[in-house]
């Protein structure tokens, strides 16, 4: 008994000793990060991101994991440390079983999980069933322990009640904050390790989801900044911290800069599914737009994702019935606002689509003196897989409900409890393209608050647009990148009054993995002297011009090698490369315009056929099988009081 006794009293010595040496391993580790932490965010301050960006950076700005009240219910189980290991190219293993890789890993990620209920999902999956009293979290439960189906059902009823702004009544706000504060620093933790300036650049973000009677008014909020400054604040969230208007949000952001010496800033998207509130011609609550407010949410909201999973927000047939390629990604997106608790009217069209905003912006501008729609063009994913994943034949789903299956394409899948919106709906895109210095935050985030970006709606073409008032095929012979700076603006500037006729050097390169490009266009917007918005999209360059014409002021289709049996497509038409030097023809030196560029793809492959090709799913009659892939650069813009 005796001997039992000292090794008894020796086992707990040794467990004595070890947990101090654990507890001061964890203080050590802590200290150590602490101590990285102020370091990069040191360097972070003193770098400087002005000069010629030379660097095209590929990333993620809106992706979501298991900390996300929706992603989580839905059934992912991949946390942000998975995430980012996907992002900077390595093999993770899916919620479903199966392996996941990008063929190409990304430069940067935003890790965007919601704000409201971080985490809360996760939470009641894990609770000891006794100890849940309310009687529909009990049944929410019982049903995400059901499987995959019950999962999905409360999912759908979750986002509803959030619609209805009725979650507050489920998670009491004090009880929410005191959550999201403390998985915010654990997650802030892993974001920092995984930052490696200069290869790969991991931001701290969240996303702010205010969305009435379903109405879609969601914004991404990005720092500038790291872990040392990301943690003095918590994440807005408009249940808890009841906010009901995005200038809410604003304020906040406002008061980490002024606390902290940081810097924000907030991408709206999904305008397509705002029922018309995004892009409003008056201020939240009607009036007219005030100078103030526009001149806030220009300063607050530098970009706006124009395309993602849940469709396209570019434009609409209805807006613009002289573009033929309007109605891309609109299928589905374009009958009712995000739960489908409001159908929509084509009054609610022109607040939905960003070129329309655009147009609106100068149209404001012209009364106030300021443009509150004078945004950047990026794509990202919205995924709620945690995979960062834009490829159509690598496309893992909206939510772990739809990863790559027999079935998915035809099946419904509603953002909550009303029918309407089918699987094939989904695209595989987005991305975002950052014309940087470098790669690291600065850098990245000074970028984008010059709008030098361009979205893509998943393939990697390299897009630079110019605005001078003389360049010339010249140009090109030299270093025209030099050149463009020095004799004109980039992409996301404003072009200042000169003499004769703005010009634009446009150079387009296909994916080097991708397919061929079929044309480049310009869109121009601007205001006529009655006041009136007006648009046109002008084709610029195309490939095979000796065969290909304008005929009736439309551009000759350059072809279509898809074939459908076996989801390929053949490189045989299209161009490589285009580029041109365009002036605008009709240019008014007395009317504020914009100009962005729309680069489109020869015709491609969706996501559903390979989804035949590999599973043997069925293919409908109304199922749009392949489309022309597209980047949509930042506006160059022209007003004649500059």
């Amino acid at each position: 008994m005796a001997s039992i006794r000292k090794i008894a009293l020796g086992t707990v010595a040794a467990a004595a000793v070890g947990a101090g040496l654990y507890f001061g391993w964890g203080a050590f580790k802590e200290s150590r990060e602490a101590s990285r932490a102020a370091e990069m965010q040191e360097a972070n301050d003193k770098e400087i991101t002005s000069g010629i960006a030379t660097k095209l950076l590929w990333g993620d700005t809106h992706l979501h994991t298991s900390n996300s009240i929706d992603a989580f219910g839905f059934g992912v189980k991949i946390g942000p440390e998975e995430a980012l290991r996907f992002a900077r190219g390595e093999e993770v293993k899916s919620t479903m079983g199966l392996q996941a890789k990008l063929d190409r890993p990304l430069d940067f990620l935003v890790i965007a999980d919601h704000s409201g209920g971080l985490g809360a999902t996760r939470a009641l999956y894990d609770a000891p069933r006794f100890m849940i009293k309310d009687k529909t979290l009990l049944r929410w439960h019982d049903m995400m322990h059901e499987g995959e189906d019950g999962m999905q059902r409360v999912t759908a009823e979750l986002i509803n009640m959030a619609g209805e702004g009725k979650l507050a009544d489920l998670f009491p706000p004090e009880q929410s904050r005191k959550n999201t504060m403390k998985i915010w620093q654990s997650h802030t933790a892993i974001v920092e390790r995984y930052n490696e300036p200069g290869k790969f650049t991991a931001f701290m973000g969240f996303e702010y989801t205010l969305m009435p009677n379903g109405d879609n008014l969601h914004r991404v909020v990005m720092f500038r900044d790291g872990k040392l400054r990301a943690d003095q604040v918590r994440p807005f969230d408009p249940t808890s911290d009841n906010s009901d208007k995005p200038d809410q949000l604003w304020d906040y952001m406002d008061a980490y800069e002024k606390k902290t010496g940081g810097k924000m800033l907030a991408i709206p998207h999904n305008s397509n599914v705002s029922n018309g509130l995004m892009f409003e011609m008056v201020q939240p609550g009607g009036g007219a737009m005030t100078a103030d407010y526009a001149r806030r949410r220009a300063a607050r909201e530098p970009l706006v994702e124009i395309t993602q999973i849940k469709g396209d927000s570019e434009s609409h047939p209805f807006l613009s019935p002289n573009d033929e390629f309007a109605n891309f990604g609109d299928a589905g997106w374009e009958l009712g606002n995000l739960t489908m608790q409001r159908n929509k009217t084509p009054d609610m069209l022109g607040g939905d689509y960003v070129r329309e905003a655009l147009k609106r912006g100068l149209a404001i501008e012209a009364k106030t003196g300021v443009n509150p729609y004078k945004f950047g063009l990026i794509g990202s994913t919205d995924s709620h897989t945690a995979l960062a994943t834009a490829d159509e034949d690598n496309f893992f789903g909206k939510h772990s409900g739809n990863e790559p299956n027999a079935t998915r394409a035809a099946s419904a899948q509603n953002l909550g409890t009303r029918q309407g919106r089918f699987g094939w709906h989904y695209l595989a895109g987005g991305y975002a393209a950052v014309w940087a210095t470098a790669n690291t935050r600065a850098a990245i985030f000074d970028a984008m608050m010059r709008r030098e970006v361009y979205a893509t709606t998943g393939p990697r073409m390299q897009v630079r647009v110019f605005g001078g008032w003389d360049f010339s095929n010249k140009d090109w012979a030299g270093d025209w990148v030099k050149t463009g700076y020095a004799r004109g603006v980039p992409m996301g500037a404003d072009l200042k009054a000169g003499t004769g006729k703005p010009s634009f050097l446009i150079s387009a390169l296909k994916d080097p993995e991708g397919a061929n490009l079929d044309r480049v266009q310009v869109v121009k917007g601007w205001v006529d002297a009655s006041g009136k918005m007006q648009e046109k999209v002008f084709d610029v360059s195309w490939s095979s011009p000796d065969e290909r014409k304008l005929v009736g002021g439309k551009l000759t289709p350059v072809g279509d090698t898809v074939d459908i049996k076996k989801a390929t497509y053949s490189n045989s038409i299209g161009a490589p490369e285009l580029r041109t030097v365009w002036s605008d023809p009709e240019f008014n030196p007395g009317q504020r315009a914009f100009y962005y560029v729309r680069v489109l793809e020869i015709p491609t492959p969706r996501w559903v056929l390979f989804d035949m090709i590999r599973y043997g799913a069925k293919l409908l009659p109304e199922m749009e099988l392949k489309s022309q892939e597209r980047a949509y650069t930042s506006p160059i813009w022209y007003n004649p009081t500059v």
